[in-house]
């Protein structure tokens, strides 16, 4: 099979983050809140990396301010929502053989049937997932990955990284991410260029989707960074406990 730019691109973005942390620190404990005086539950960051993460987050938001973000705002003025909820629609239907096999892998299987149900209805009746009848029928969408499936079999989470172009992280994360990248069937259509475009589509599509998220980022964070990681993380973590 041919090998895609934006493959290479992945493994070049990966590498140096493997080889510079290395793997065993995945082994750490995810000790993940303390609690403040008032009650309130603080996040614990494990970030040794700072200094590095800030200034591959400073990179990285260069490319967005003068590359991703125009090149979303773009594709929010010349489509109508309906439009964009529609290509949003099939491409996380596209995708959502991911999330069944990691409902199988972390146990979930009733879920497992549920996804299965969701991915035919909305890929038949749905046509091709460009509708939603499935959410109609209360087969709810899930976000499933291997970073939570290994989160699941015991994996610590491990440090937080910032990544070049692919942006937050932990090493878990990292470590995991080439086994989604392996079964997405985005990442693996026969046909280079279909391929590479669908994928280019799926990252403006995605920006397009966090630009307000964005915006109040910039408006209101103190320190982007740190606010960045705490949602990060948050999110995650969220998604790990349900």
């Amino acid at each position: 099979m041919p090998t895609s730019p934006f493959a290479n691109l992945l493994r070049l973005a990966l590498l140096p983050s493997l080889l510079f942390i290395g793997l065993p620190l995945l082994a750490e404990p995810e000790t993940e809140w303390d609690e403040w005086e008032d009650g309130e539950l603080e996040q614990v960051v494990h970030d040794p990396l700072e200094g590095v993460n800030r200034a591959i987050y400073r990179f990285n938001d260069t490319l967005d301010t003068y590359v991703m973000k125009p090149v979303a705002k773009g594709y929010d003025w010349l489509l109508p929502d309906p439009v964009q909820g529609r290509i949003s629609n099939f491409l996380d239907n596209f995708s959502y053989p991911l999330v069944i096999v990691n409902d199988l892998a972390q146990g979930k299987i009733e879920q497992a049937g549920a996804d299965f149900g969701r991915l035919f209805i909305n890929s038949t009746v749905g046509i091709l997932g460009f509708f939603d009848p499935a959410t109609g029928l209360g087969l709810t969408e899930h976000k499933e990955d291997f970073g939570q499936t290994a989160a699941v079999w015991g994996l610590g989470e491990g440090p937080y990284l910032v990544l070049p172009f692919l942006g937050p992280r932990t090493l878990r994360g990292t470590a995991t991410l080439p086994l989604n990248v392996a079964v997405d069937p985005l990442y693996n259509i026969n046909e280079p260029g279909v391929r590479d475009k669908m994928i280019a589509l799926d990252i403006v599509d995605t920006r397009a989707r966090l630009l307000d998220a964005g915006e109040m980022v910039d408006e209101s964070a103190l320190d982007p960074y740190a606010f960045v990681r705490s949602a990060y993380l948050q999110n995650r973590r969220k998604a790990v406990s349900e």
